[in-house]
């Protein structure tokens, strides 16, 4: 299912079809560096990781990860979407892309239409994000989006300090 259309990209629902680009983007070094290693290492693991994840949180939520492709071929390149976190009290903006698509726009587009459609569209007030404490790439991408750098917090699964950052938008009438 189709959530949003911007100039280059479609951002939809993932499905069990998309456990092999999974099994890729989570196995990328800079994902398991920052995000984490997932232990995702075969398309039943990126099946199960899909419906137990993702998909329960569309169920659930209304929201979550929601895949990145290219509008001109339908390439997969990343995921983006909103996440409810059980120890944030807002919802969080969750991005990552393939490395061979970093430089080019892509994450900041899928991020800002994300953003937008949280709290135009969903009604959302106030939306964090999170990085990894030396993940200055992230960092950057999230200033560029208008978020204010709130400092530290810690990340409970963890107990990693991370950096929280935050968007605030105002209530319509």
């Amino acid at each position: 299912m189709k959530i949003l259309e911007t100039d280059r990209l479609i951002l939809r629902h993932l499905s069990e079809e998309d456990a092999e680009f999974i099994v890729t983007l989570l196995n990328e070094p800079d994902w398991i560096k920052y995000i984490g290693d997932r232990g995702i290492r075969t398309v039943e693991d990126a099946k199960k990781y899909i419906k137990e994840g993702p998909m329960t949180m569309y169920n659930e939520h209304g929201i979550g990860l929601y895949l990145i492709e290219l509008k001109e071929n339908a390439k997969p390149i990343g995921l983006c979407g909103l996440l409810y976190r059980d120890f944030l009290k807002d919802v969080d903006l969750g991005f990552a892309l393939l490395s061979k698509y970093w430089g080019k726009g892509y994450a900041f587009e899928a991020a800002q239409s994300t953003l937008s459609y949280g709290a135009e569209i969903l009604g959302h007030h106030r939306i964090v994000g999170f990085t990894s404490l030396d993940n200055e790439k992230s960092a950057n991408l999230l200033q560029k989006l208008g978020m204010k750098d709130e400092g530290k917090i810690k990340y409970t699964s963890t107990s990693e300090d991370v950096r929280l950052f935050a968007i605030e938008y105002q209530k319509k009438d």
